[in-house]
């Protein structure tokens, strides 16, 4: 049965660390946001416009969808560390996922600001393939901190949020 999952919470939540180990318990195919956006934006950036950079993320998201959508129409599971800063950016793909029968499970990482900013320190030291793409400065930490909407409990009726 396919099934499709959104990991979301904020900068240095552990988003595609828990992405991964989910991926290997229910065997899914990931997609990250972070090596797309670096790879394929990263040279142009000059600047932390938000608007610049969701115009590309969402240039990504659609691009990332169309395979998705090959998966699950194949029955296979997909799990999605795309950031989800905001519940528009959530509902697109809940929606996506309904047209297709399939009801979208939203998986939200909480986690301290202090832990989050510890393990952004740490990422960006250890340069972990895995999980590193980028440097996330202080600076971005401290952009993205606000924008980020935690999701509420319709949101999380078919998911969980996951406390670490």
């Amino acid at each position: 049965m396919a099934r499709l999952i959104l990991v979301c919470g904020p900068v240095g939540a552990g988003k595609t660390t828990y992405s991964m180990s989910l991926c290997a318990e229910i065997k899914a195919v990931k997609f990250s946001i972070d090596p797309w956006m670096q790879a394929l934006f990263a040279k142009d950036m000059d600047s932390l416009d938000f608007s610049w950079i969701m115009e590309r993320v969402n240039r990504c998201h659609e691009q990332i969808w169309e395979v998705c959508e090959q998966i699950l129409s194949l029955d296979g599971s997909v799990v999605l560390d795309l950031g989800f800063t905001t519940r528009v950016q959530r509902d697109v793909f809940v929606n996506k996922s309904r047209a297709l029968n399939i009801e979208a499970e939203i998986h939200y990482l909480d986690v301290p600001t202090e832990t989050r900013r510890q393990r952004v320190a740490n990422r960006n030291v250890e340069k972990d393939p895995k999980v590193y793409s980028f440097d996330v400065t202080d600076m971005m930490f401290n952009f993205m901190e606000p924008k980020f909407e935690v999701p509420d409990a319709s949101e999380l009726a078919n998911g969980r949020k996951v406390i670490v």
